[in-house]
C-alpha cells in the first residue's frame, strides 16, 4: 500500500495524540481532562472509521480500566502512601540532614541530593516526588533557584523508566506481552552510558555558583576535584542497576542502582580533602543521628526492599508458591482477546502497602494518623488514577480498533530499516506531552512492537528504545517544569529554565536516536 494511501488512517489514528498535545500544551488543561478528551476520540474513531461493535469498544475500554487498577494505580497510590507518611512522622527530615551533612562542595552535594537521592524517590515514589523534593532541599541550601531545579531535571530523566517501583515498566511488558525482566535488562543495557554520563552534567552545572550558563568558569574548572567522584557516582549507579534489571526485574533497579550510588558517592565525599572555595557551601550543622534513628527513618524503605526482593524470582520456591494466588481471565469480546492475569498477592504495590503500615508503626504512626494519610493520599492522586484509567483504556480500544496498527504501518512505510532512529523520539514526544514514562509507553509501546515485528527486528531492543527516549521528554515537560518552579517557589520563569535545559535533552534525543539504530543494525 503506497504511503499516501496510508495517510489518512494514520492521520484520524493520530487524533488521540493530537489532541492531548493541544489540550495540554495550548489550552493549558489537567491531565486527567484531557486524557479522558483522547479516550473519547479514540472510542469514537473505533466506532465510526473503523467500524468496532459497541461491545467490543466497551469490553476493549473495561480491559483497560482493569489493567489500569490493578497493579498501576496500587502501586502508585501505596508508593506516594509511602512518602507521605514517611514526611508525616519526620523520617523525610531526618534522611534529608543525614545527605546534606556529607559535603560542603556545592558540586557534590549536587550529586547526593539531586542525583543520589532524586534517584532513590523516583524509584520508590515517583511522579514528581523526585524532581520537587531534591529542588526544595537545594534550594535550602543556597543554591540558585533555576539551578537548583535544572539540576533535577537532568538527573530524573534517566530513571524514570523504572520509576514508582517499575511501573512504567511493568506497564509497558503489561501491554506488549513481553517478559518485564528481558525488556528491563534491555532498557537498562540502552541506557547505561547515560547513567554515566549525567553526573558530569550535573556537576558542570552545579559548579556555577550563580547558576549563569557557562559564566567564566571552563570545563576542567568545573570538573577539578570532583571528576573521579562523579565518575564514580555514575559507574556505581548503573552496574547495580544493570545486575538487579537481568536478575530481579524492573522493581528495583533504580532503587539499588541509587543506594549503591548514594554510598559510593558518600564514600568518595568523605574522603575528599579540601573543598576550593569556589564551590563551598555553608552547610549548617546537622544533628547527630544515632544508629537506631536512622533505621527508624529508613524502615518503610528497607522493608519494601527486603519484601520485593525476598518474592522475587531470586527466591524461586517463595515466588513460585505465591505465584498460585492469581487469576487468568479474558475480557475484550472480539477476536484475538489478551489474556490479564492478576496477580493478588505478589505484586508490588501489595508489599509496599505491608511495609509501609509496618514501618509507619517503627516510626511511632498510630493507626489513625496512618488512615488519615492513606486517605489523603487517595484525594491527592485520584487526578492521576482517573489519568491512568483514561490512557491505558485509549490504549487499549487504539490497540484492538486498528488504529496502532495504522499508526505503526505509516511510520514503517516512511522510515523503513531506520525506524530505529525515530523510536526514541517518538518514546520522548510521549514524555514531553504527558509529563510521564508510564503514559508515554502505554500510548506508543504497541506502535514500537508492531513496527518491530513488522521490520523483523528484535521487539525488545525496539520496545525498550521508547523508554530509553523518555529520559529526554522528562527533562522538558512542562508539567515537570512546573513542579520543579513550584517547589522553589518561582513562578513565570518556566521559559528561562527551559531555554537551559532543552539543548541538554536535545543532545540526549540524538545520542538516543544513533544509539538506537546501531544496536539494531548490528
Amino acid at each position: 500500500m503506497s504511503i499516501a494511501a496510508l495517510a489518512v488512517p494514520f492521520v484520524l489514528a493520530l487524533l488521540p495524540i493530537i489532541w492531548l498535545v493541544v489540550a495540554l500544551i495550548a489550552l493549558h488543561l489537567p491531565a486527567w481532562k484531557a486524557a479522558i478528551g483522547s479516550f473519547a476520540i479514540a472510542c469514537a474513531l473505533a466506532l465510526t472509521w473503523w467500524g468496532m461493535p459497541v461491545i467490543e469498544v466497551a469490553s476493549a475500554s473495561l480491559e483497560g480500566f482493569v489493567m489500569a487498577l490493578w497493579p498501576i494505580v496500587l502501586v502508585i497510590i501505596a508508593a506516594v502512601f509511602t512518602y507521605n507518611l514517611c514526611v508525616r512522622t519526620g523520617a523525610m527530615d531526618v534522611i534529608g540532614s543525614m545527605i546534606t551533612s556529607l559535603s560542603r562542595d556545592r558540586r557534590v552535594l549536587a550529586l547526593l541530593v539531586a542525583w543520589c537521592f532524586g534517584g532513590f524517590m523516583e524509584g520508590m515514589s515517583g511522579f514528581g516526588t523526585a524532581v520537587a523534593i531534591p529542588a526544595g532541599m537545594l534550594a535550602a541550601l543556597g543554591f540558585p533557584p533555576l539551578q537548583a531545579v535544572l539540576v533535577c531535571l537532568v538527573a530524573n530523566g534517566v530513571p524514570t523508566c523504572f520509576g514508582s517501583v517499575g511501573v512504567p515498566t511493568v506497564s509497558l511488558a503489561g501491554l506488549t506481552g513481553l517478559d518485564p525482566i528481558r525488556l528491563a535488562f534491555t532498557e537498562m543495557l540502552q541506557i547505561a552510558p547515560f547513567f554515566v554520563i549525567v553526573p558530569f552534567i550535573i556537576v558542570m552545572i552545579a559548579a556555577e555558583p550563580a547558576g549563569e550558563s557557562g559564566a567564566g568558569l571552563g570545563l576542567g574548572a568545573r570538573l577539578r576535584g570532583v571528576g573521579v567522584i562523579a565518575l564514580a557516582s555514575g559507574v556505581a549507579y548503573a552496574l547495580p542497576a544493570l545486575a538487579v534489571a537481568a536478575f530481579v526485574g524492573p522493581e528495583l533497579t533504580v532503587v539499588v542502582g541509587s543506594l549503591c550510588s548514594l554510598l559510593v558517592t558518600a564514600m568518595f565525599a568523605r574522603r575528599q580533602k579540601t573543598v576550593e572555595p569556589d564551590f563551598e557551601m555553608s552547610v549548617d550543622a546537622a544533628e547527630r543521628v544515632t544508629p537506631r534513628r536512622a533505621l527508624c527513618a529508613w524502615s518503610c524503605f528497607i522493608l519494601i526492599f527486603v519484601l520485593l526482593l525476598a518474592t522475587s524470582k531470586l527466591v524461586p520456591a517463595v515466588n513460585a508458591w505465591i505465584a498460585q494466588f492469581s487469576s487468568a481471565v479474558t475480557i475484550f469480546s472480539g477476536a484475538d482477546p489478551s489474556t490479564v492475569t492478576f496477580m493478588w498477592v505478589n505484586t508490588p504495590g501489595v508489599w509496599i502497602f505491608i511495609a509501609a503500615f509496618a514501618g509507619g508503626l517503627i516510626q511511632g504512626a498510630t493507626p489513625r494518623v496512618m488512615g488519615e494519610v492513606l486517605a489523603a493520599t487517595v484525594k491527592q492522586m485520584m487526578p492521576t488514577v482517573i489519568t491512568m484509567l483514561a490512557v491505558l483504556g485509549c490504549a487499549k480500544v487504539m490497540g484492538y480498533a486498528g488504529m496502532i496498527g495504522a499508526v505503526s504501518s505509516f511510520c514503517i512505510a516512511v522510515a523503513g530499516s531506520l525506524f530505529p532512529l525515530m523510536a526514541p523520539v517518538i518514546g520522548a514526544i510521549g514524555a514531553f506531552v504527558t509529563g510521564s514514562g508510564t503514559s508515554s509507553g502505554l500510548l506508543f509501546g504497541s506502535v514500537q512492537l508492531q513496527a518491530a515485528e513488522a521490520l523483523g527486528m528484535d521487539p525488545y531492543w525496539i520496545v525498550a528504545l521508547n523508554s530509553l527516549g523518555v529520559g529526554a521528554g522528562k527533562m522538558i515537560s512542562p508539567q515537570t517544569l512546573a513542579i520543579g518552579m513550584a517547589a522553589v517557589q518561582v513562578a513565570g520563569a518556566e521559559d528561562k529554565l527551559l531555554s537551559r535545559a532543552l539543548p541538554i535533552a536535545a543532545i540526549f534525543m540524538a545520542l538516543m536516536a544513533v544509539l538506537g539504530l546501531a544496536g539494531a543494525v548490528l
